[in-house]
């Protein structure tokens, strides 16, 4: 066989089922192979939003998501999307093809350094120097992209080497269990938690996997100790919960932050720095902080560590929950109560809302909440919008609210919500977008409606950039120019063969997203969205009076 067989015997073994790309011509031989393999290769319509499907494909199932292009132009188009799986913590293999071995040492068409350009932005970057290695290559690729914490791992297969004949075998796959921590510094761990008097869990993007969800679940109930969210961390407790305190990550200080102010211990689970600055929630330097984690906190002075606990989360927890049940403890959870039933008041404000023209996030908010159930999927893209579905849109179950926070990419929901709906095609999946992000991926909706994928993506409109006006509005008292035009949203779905609706009265969206979830096909939903209501969230959280 040749080394492009071997690659993908490697990946077969791996227990790939998609590969989402584009080809060139220097990966021929690979895509030859997966056409012959038990492989479905999916063709999308730009490597970005391959990489974004892969993204989001990885992250809910647990197991690599892979995508492919080939040299060059077809790399580097991948790059965003990569990143964003690396930094959100998503595992992903990426393959990109490369010129014939025998002209990369030379200024030659479409060669440069793709390796190199990969290695900032994932785990670990490789080519295949020797076809006899691609087994060892392919297994720790695997091995890499999906150990805590995941990311993103990329193979550069050459067009001769591809081609070469080669023998081998694939390595087998041995599931190991992660290292656990020593019973002593869970020991330390537990005693500053019952000496504390109102502590609080903020839980991560690491809460909502491995199992670390149902023990953190366990945890709060045992105890009584209130939790907050990041922004990837939603549905790792359930918005139902009375324990439960929903979000945090909003720059200005939102009535959540109250509770980070009152407490004694900050007990922080799977949390990375990348989502929200310790110094926005301990700007003092004066928190007892616990860090439990799979890997050692980052070093950053507004994040000094009482107690650091390394190791499995999930099991972690579960040593905690068996001491929790051996030594029961009492906390002082009023003010814990007092801010969820605040923002709870904030969540239903405008339910009851029954505008004409301009719809008010919040009244959207509140319908797609009562139509998608606990286990369907809502995908955020980047812009003014991340931060309401953030503070208002909660989750009874983890990763069924796929925000990109920490890479931050715009034009990460529609490509990803195509890589939901494959991952779990029994599960309703929305994606939200501004008319800015929307545009940047638009060309996917064709690969969904060739695969037959009936998401629903909800556009709002406001003909701006509309966070970056928030944002310049909050510096500067006014903003740059940022806005652009729009084509009609509903023929643009119409050429897509899509179903497109545009809804301008508040009490007309809850029918029409049934009608769209009902469909045979992807629907497109135009909304045009009410954002004079960011500055008035933002002046209402500059004069938050936190409850006692």
């Amino acid at each position: 066989m040749n080394a492009a067989e071997l690659f993908v015997r490697c990946l077969e073994n791996e227990g790939v089922k998609r590969i989402f790309g584009v080809p060139g011509e220097e990966n021929a031989h690979m895509m030859v192979a997966i056409e012959s393999s038990s492989i479905e290769f999916v063709l999308c319509r730009h490597e970005q939003g391959a990489a974004f499907i892969a993204d989001v494909y990885g992250r809910l199932t647990g197991e690599a998501g892979v995508c492919l292009g080939t040299l060059g132009p077809g790399a580097t188009n991948l790059v965003t999307g990569v990143a964003d799986a690396n930094m959100d913590r998503a595992p992903l293999v990426v393959i990109t093809g490369q010129a014939d071995s025998r002209r990369q040492h030379k200024e030659s068409h479409q060669n440069m350094d793709v390796v190199g350009m990969f290695k900032p932005i994932t785990k670990w970057a490789t080519p295949v120097i020797n076809p006899h290695n691609i087994p060892e290559v392919v297994r720790k690729a695997f091995k890499l992209a999906t150990s805590e914490k995941p990311g993103a791992c990329h193979i550069e297969l050459a067009e001769d080497i591809a081609a070469s004949s080669v023998e081998g075998t694939p390595l087998p796959v041995k599931r190991l269990r992660r290292p656990v921590p020593d019973d002593k510094i869970v020991d330390r761990a537990w005693d500053a938690i019952r000496q504390a008097r109102r502590p609080v869990i903020i839980a991560g993007n690491g809460a909502v996997r491995r199992r670390a969800s149902k023990q953190l679940r366990a945890f709060a109930e045992t105890t009584g100790i209130g939790v907050i969210c990041t922004f990837m961390g939603k549905g790792s407790i359930s918005c139902a919960d009375p324990r439960s305190m929903f979000t945090i990550g909003l720059q200005k200080k939102d009535i959540v932050a109250c509770a980070i102010d009152a407490a004694d211990l900050v007990i922080t689970l799977g949390y990375d720095l990348v989502e929200y600055h310790p110094r926005l929630w301990n700007p003092g330097r004066d928190k007892r902080i616990i860090h439990i984690d799979f890997l050692p906190a980052e070093v950053d002075e507004n994040y000094q560590l009482f107690e650091e606990i390394v190791g499995d989360l999930a099991h972690t927890l579960w040593m905690l929950n068996e001491r929790a049940r051996a030594q029961p403890v009492q906390f002082d959870g009023r003010q814990q109560q007092e801010v969820r039933r605040q923002m709870l008041e904030e969540f239903a404000a405008h339910k009851d809302d029954k505008t004409v023209g301009l719809i008010k996030p919040q009244k959207v908010l509140w319908d797609v909440r009562e139509v998608l159930g606990p286990q369907d999927i809502l995908l955020s893209d980047v812009g003014a919008h991340k931060m309401w579905i953030a503070r208002y849109y909660q989750c009874l179950e983890p990763n069924t609210c796929l925000i990109s926070n920490g890479f931050c990419s715009m034009g990460f929901a529609l490509p990803g919500a195509i890589g939901a709906k494959l991952a779990f095609p029994q599960r309703r999946v929305l994606a939200i977008c501004g008319d800015g992000g929307f545009l940047m991926n638009v060309q996917e909706l064709e690969t969904a409606r060739r695969l037959n994928v009936p998401i629903v993506v909800m556009v709002w409109e406001d003909q701006s950039y509309g966070l970056i006006a928030w944002k310049q509005d909050g510096e500067f008292g006014h903003h740059t120019e940022l806005s652009f035009g729009n084509p009609d949203f509903v023929k643009l779905a119409d050429a897509f063969d899509c179903y497109g609706h545009r809804v301008t009265r508040a009490e007309d969206l809850v029918p029409t997203l049934h009608q769209a979830f009902a469909a045979d096909r992807p629907t497109l939903i135009a909304i045009p969205i009410d954002y004079s209501e960011n500055n008035k969230l933002s002046s209402r959280l500059g004069q938050i009076a936190c409850p006692l």
